[in-house]
């Protein structure tokens, strides 16, 4: 059976915690935000919300929001995803589906040549990121996605043998 492009990714794609000083264009930009919104959702409520953030004074107390805020101050770009209290329906699938829009973003940056990084440990601050953005009250933070052209290393990736995730099969 022949590997589909899309498993191709997924399986190529790494979290990209170091990047060129180049730049990420409105067209790659918009691309990642497309394919973020495409995700599925609960009764198609599409409970996500995203703030880009690019200016350099932003990122840099973003940065000290997170133990890896070596990570916000070398990408050219930040993607902050919120979910949207007041279209949310059901939280823990909204938090789902956030999730998905996420590996939207993801997988499409890795597929268009940029490099990205899902950072969750920032939540612990969630509140002053919030006030700096000025999103307090309606909009929740659930995760800090990095963006910009990757600095190419090798690099390697272990994971689990399906067997050993599979818990049952019922036949």
């Amino acid at each position: 059976m022949k590997e589909s492009n899309i498993f191709k990714i997924i399986k190529n794609r790494w979290s990209v915690r170091e990047y060129k000083k180049d730049i990420v264009s409105d067209r790659e930009m918009n691309i990642l935000l497309e394919s973020g919104r495409w995700a599925p959702s609960g009764l198609n409520n599409q409970p996500w919300r995203f703030i880009i953030v690019k200016d350099t004074g932003i990122k840099n107390i973003l940065a000290d929001f997170t133990k890896y805020g070596h990570v916000i101050k070398n990408a050219f770009m930040v993607i902050c995803v919120f979910l949207d209290k007041k279209t949310s329906y059901h939280r823990e699938k909204d938090i789902m589906a956030i999730g998905a829009s996420i590996q939207n973003i993801l997988l499409t940056a890795d597929d268009i040549g940029l490099g990205a990084c899902w950072l969750g440990e920032i939540l612990n601050k969630k509140e002053q990121v919030e006030k700096i953005l000025k999103v307090t009250g309606k909009y929740e933070l659930m995760a800090v996605i990095t963006v910009g052209v990757p600095v190419l290393k090798p690099r390697k990736s272990n994971r689990r043998k399906l067997k050993d995730l599979v818990l049952f099969k019922h036949n």
